[in-house]
Parts: C-alpha cells; structure tokens; sequence
C-alpha cells in the first residue's frame, strides 16, 4: 500500500512512463478544470487537520480532521499521479503536479479504523467536481456525506456518484464498489497492490463528507484528490437613454456574489458595454449586481441570479442590464442596518400621489434611486424587510414625501439584524466537523440547521426572538448532544458549547513465535469493577471501545498448552479527552514440558523437554502391544522421585540394567577362573 510511489521502482518507472505517453496522445485539459490544493497539516497523531480548497472560485473550501495515525502526508504528485488516460484524467486532465492527500487507519488493526471528515464552509455544488480514493487494495473506505439541510445522504444516493474503478499504475488490480453499504473494497485476496482506485462524482449540495478507512491487512494507507469544473460568467451592460445622454455604460462596475452572499468577483463594463467576471466553480444561485456610474441609473433590476452549471457560453451563466441617464426630478436614498452597515438587494417602492409604483433594488452600497418622478405631494416610499431583519424605529414606510425643483434625497430607513446564535460542537478534547445542530422552536415552528465547520463552529443567522431547543446530531462514536432550552432575543446569542463525550478505547496483539494468535481471551476491567471480555481476531488483534474516564488493564488468559511469556496485564490510563490507546501487547509461548515419575513399557521410546522451572516431562511413544504396562505418572522435581530414587529419565528400563549388570558380573567370574587355570598349568 502506498505511501508515495518510489521513483526507482519497476512499477513506478512504468506509471511514469505511460502517464509521459498518454500526455502526449491526449489533448490537454480545459482551463476551467483545475485539481485541488491543501494547507499544511496541523496537530498530532489521531488529530491532524488541514484544509482543501478547489481551484474553481466560488467553491466552498473544506476543513479536514481526522483521527488518522501517525503518517499523514501530503503528496506532491509528481510520481504519483492521475494521468489523463485515467478514466478521471480524461475527464478534467491530469493531475500530475497537483498535491493529494495520504491517510492511514487510527491504529494498524482491523478494528480501528480511522474517521476523516470534510466540513465545507457552504454548501458545495451539486454537479461539476469529483473526488478519487486511491491506494485502495488490502483495506477498505466508506463513503458518507450530509446534504445542504445536514441530513445523512442514503447510500443509494452516494452510489450514484460512483464511476468506476481503475488502476492508474498501469496494473490488473482495481478495488470493487459495494452499492449496499457505499463501500469501497480492496482485492479479494486483502493483498498489497499499487495504483487501485475508485473515483466519485456527487450529484447534490454537500455540508460534509467523511471517510472511514478501515485496515484489512498490512500497513495500509489510501490517498485522496480531488478536482473541480468552472464555468465563465459574462454579459453585457447596455445603454438605452435618448440620444445626446451623458450616460457612459464604460465604468459600469459588476459584483459576483456566491449563492451564500460571499464576494467572488469583481469587474467594469467595456467602452461596448460588455464584461467578464471569469471562470466560477459550476453551481447555480450566484447574484451579479450592477452599479451604474454617476451620470446613469440602472434600469429595472440591479441584480440577476445566474448559473454556471450548464456549458460554456450557455444563456443561464449570462447576465445583462441596461442603464439610462438620471432623469429629474429623482428621489434617492440608502437602507442600512442598526450598525449604519448598507444592506444590498432591499426592494424599494416609490408609490406616486396617483398610484403609480416603481420599484428597485438597493445596491452594493445600500443606495436606491428612483428618477422621472412629477412634482407633488404624497409620494409614499417603503421597503420590503429583507429576511433575517426587522425594521427598524423608524419602521419599513416614508409618507407624505413632496417631489418639487430639487432632487429628493436622503429617504433612508434602518433595519435591524436579527440575533446570530452560535457556538462550537468539541468531542475527545477537538472541534467536531460536519456536526448537524439543530434550533426548533418550543412552541412549534420549523427547525433551523447548522453544520459545524472543521474546528466545530456553527452560527446561525437571522434567528427570530423566543425559546428553542438546542440539540446536536452526535456522530458515529460519540455520545450526548441532547436538546436543553435555550432563549434568544434582540442580541446576538454565543458561546453555545456543546462537548460531546467520546469514551476511550485500548487494544493491541498477542502473538507467539508462529505469529497472530486467534481466539485468546482477554479480561478488562476498569473503574468501579466494570468487567469486559473479548478475544482476539484472526490477526491475533483485540480493540475495545465505548471505555469511560478512569484507569482500565486488560489481562490475557493463555490458551491451554501455552503460557505468557513477559507481562500478562497492561494498564490504560483514559483521560476527559478519552484518546485511542493501544500497544497493549502480549507474548505466548508453548508450555514446557515437565519431569514425571513414569514406567515405560517396553519397546516405548520416551522423549523429555525441559521446562522453565527445570521440571521434565516424559512422553513415551505410543506402543502397540496390548498388554503393556499403562505408564504413571508422577511430577518431580530435579534429581528426585516419589519412591526415593533417582526417576527414569528415557535410559533402559530398571530390569534391564540388572540382567546387563548380573551378565558382566558372571562373564568376570569366568575370566578370573580361566586365568587360575592356565597358571595351574603352567
């Protein structure tokens, strides 16, 4: 699994070689399709941060935590790439040069997987970029998201943003797509491999997406980019004043706001009317406001919604208006907020002594005018309180204005922002991303939903005064978040925290001298006598969660025919923050053999394994005869038996060693008594 591509590998030399290849069969990219960027990584392991930005303007950046251990990095992409032959590089080019981002599980053990979450400032667009998960051969991802509203997106719908999969080392190797469960899954064989990967498109308004990766063998890691589209807006400003006006469309300034009110763009209309505010990520709800110049009035509506999500060029993404000279005698003035700050986009209705309504839209700089007005009397003004407002002590009407020789000028009104509640949503000691909180009012009334940023801020704006409840959707892992009241008036309302608890965790691996162990038992317990028991897996691994704050051991139950070689218990001390801890290892080995007072049949051939204690076993090889003696068996110590003699310990049986003896005792009786003959002779 891939931490970067070295260079000097075989495989790599390839990949380069055929991403050179491609590069040069296939036509380049277009401008508008550009691959992300990242910040550097802050924090520690099993909480780093960063964030990703699109290259398209207009595009939300994502703020990124995640639990990842240690071995989070950022990739420059220059040996490790999605050549345009790749079924996303001929999409929207290739991404050689532009960084990707490398994570690893919480812990190396299947039972850890690690949590990284993209909490995007606003909601993203719904069509026009795509994210790749590559690397992904012995391991797994799941993909996650919340839409625009902070709900969970069905699984169904994430597998609708599935393409495919490919290899883009050059290899066979490609992961699977579990629809079911929005699964990424690695080869069958759970073996390492380069360059598998699967590639997304999501088809609606995301506040957040998360990864969950999860260890099936090896020490893996996975790498993630992702890319964007962008569409140009244009237009053309036109000017539509009798002729000999002094009115010039040159100058004519423009403003792109993004469908969440943020500046994107900026520009001036040319000396022929027409304008460019460039290339913006592919969404649609974008406002194009017009301020004419000082000699000219806009013309109907100062502001238009666009779209970038259809082709390039297309009349959705175009916004044009029209300008004339300033026609006496006009009546003119500003809408502002309680802090004297312009209010844009607030309709404006001049209403004549006759009937006659005409009306416009405030501009960037809160400022309406309303020309070719008769002399008179009784013109009424009046606006519409924009959401999240309320009008303000001099209420949301002028009556009685008298129109004479001179303009009308300074017709202001004020009006009142309504509170902004916030706070921030933190869990295991750090900001929690992508977290949906909710304000419903107590007597009814629909909900108003948050998403936290990636350090766990949330705001809500243009809250109404009365009584909420607060709650908070705690995710996978964590726990509370449950509704208090809270009441809001006039003020701004902050600093409503809520902590998540995320209980701790332990775990580790017990091995012998043949590897993973399956099966062991292994008892925990923890504060006030709380018992848990578990067993390892097929990786010899163990992982507890769900542990309160307190001190926790855990202690391993050797098998039958094994001991535990070192410690046998292990502590873990959980904090308030209550991080992951693991390295809680332990080592078996197979029990030695003991010293037994034992009488072997004849024919048996026992063998002996001394033991830790220095304690001997005998085990005699099985012997076919029907009759023999069965063995007995008594455990000794060294040197020692229970009948006071030294114990067999694999030599001739005793009866033996007496006929051997009584033999050699006979043959040296013989001898002597043949010599004595022979010297008699003599």
């Amino acid at each position: 699994m891939r931490r970067s591509l070295p260079a000097t590998t075989a495989a790599t030399t390839a990949a380069a070689t055929m991403a050179l290849l491609a590069l040069t069969l296939v036509p380049a990219a277009a401008e508008t399709d550009a691959w992300a960027s990242w910040e550097p990584l802050t924090g520690s392991p099993n909480d780093y941060a960063t964030t990703m930005r699109q290259a398209a303007p207009g595009f939300p950046a994502a703020a990124l935590t995640t639990d990842s251990r240690a071995g989070v990095q950022l990739a420059g992409g220059t040996s490790t790439f999605l050549a345009a032959s790749t079924p996303p590089g001929a999409a929207y080019g290739a991404s050689r040069g532009n960084p990707y981002l490398v994570l690893r599980p919480r812990a190396d053990t299947a039972t850890a997987p690690s949590t990284s979450t993209y909490a995007f400032a606003d909601p993203t667009p719904a069509t026009g970029w795509a994210f790749v998960l590559g690397d992904v051969d012995a391991d797994q991802v799941r993909v996650d998201a919340t839409d625009a509203s902070g709900d969970r997106v069905p699984d169904a719908a994430v597998d609708r943003w599935f393409q495919g999969t490919f290899n883009y080392a050059g290899g066979d190797d490609e992961p699977t797509w579990d629809a079911g469960s929005a699964t990424l899954v690695g080869n069958d064989q759970a073996a390492d491999s380069d360059g598998a990967a699967g590639w997304f498109e999501p088809d609606r308004r995301l506040t957040s997406l998360t990864f969950t990766f999860t260890r099936r063998a090896g020490f893996p890691v996975f790498q993630t980019w992702f890319v964007s589209r962008a569409r140009s807006v244009t237009g053309e400003v036109s000017d539509v004043s009798p002729a000999g006006s002094s009115c010039t469309v040159e100058g004519t300034r423009l403003v792109l706001l993004s469908p969440y009110g943020d500046r994107v763009a900026a520009t001036t209309a040319e000396a022929d009317g027409s304008y460019d505010l460039g290339d913006v990520a592919t969404q649609g709800g974008y406002v194009v406001r017009a301020t004419a110049p000082d000699d000219c009035a806009v013309v109907g509506v100062a502001e238009r919604t666009v779209a970038t999500s259809g082709p390039e060029g297309s009349p959705a993404s175009q916004a044009d208006f029209e300008v004339r000279e300033v026609v006496p005698q006009p009546i003119s003035g500003a809408v502002r907020d309680d802090d004297g700050r312009p209010v844009a986009g607030v309709d404006v209705t001049v209403t004549s002594p006759v009937g006659d309504e005409v009306t416009t839209t405030t501009g960037p700089d809160g400022t309406y005018l309303v020309d070719a007005n008769e002399e008179g009397t009784g013109y009424t003004i009046s606006i519409e309180v924009p959401e999240g407002y309320r009008a303000g002590p001099g209420g949301a009407t002028i009556e009685d204005v008298e129109v004479g020789d001179e303009d009308v000028v300074g017709q202001d009104f004020e009006v009142v922002e309504l509170a902004t509640v916030g706070g921030r949503v933190t869990g295991g000691g750090g900001g929690l991303g992508g977290v949906p909180v909710t304000l419903a009012p107590v007597g009814g009334g629909a909900a108003l939903v948050a998403v936290t940023d990636g350090r766990g801020r949330w705001d809500l704006t243009g809250v109404p005064a009365g009584a909420y409840r607060l709650s908070v959707d705690a995710p996978r892992g964590y726990t509370g978040g449950d509704g208090r009241r809270v009441t809001v008036g006039d003020d701004d309302l902050r600093g409503l925290d809520v902590a998540l608890a995320r209980p701790g965790a332990l775990g580790g691996r017990v091995t012998d001298d043949d590897g993973a162990v399956e099966d062991v038992a292994l008892v925990v317990t923890g504060p006030g006598g709380a018992t848990r028991r578990l067993a390892t897996d097929a990786d010899g691994r163990y992982f507890l969660d769900g542990l309160r704050r307190g001190t926790w051991t855990v202690r391993v139950v050797a098998p039958a025919g094994q001991e535990v070689v070192g410690r046998s218990t292990a502590t873990a001390r959980i904090t308030r923050a209550g991080e992951v801890r693991g390295g809680r290892d332990f080592v078996l080995d197979a029990v030695p053999l003991t010293a037994t007072g034992t009488t072997v049949p004849y024919g048996a051939s026992p063998s002996a394994t001394p033991s830790a204690a220095g304690t001997v076993t005998t085990t005699p090889t099985p012997t076919s005869s029907a009759t023999a003696t069965p063995l007995t068996t008594a455990t000794t110590s060294p040197g020692t038996s229970s009948t006071g003699v030294l114990p067999d310990t694999g030599g001739p049986a005793l009866a033996l060693v007496l006929l051997a003896g009584g033999l050699i005792a006979g043959g040296g009786a013989l001898l002597v008594v043949g010599r004595r003959g022979r010297s008699s002779a003599g």
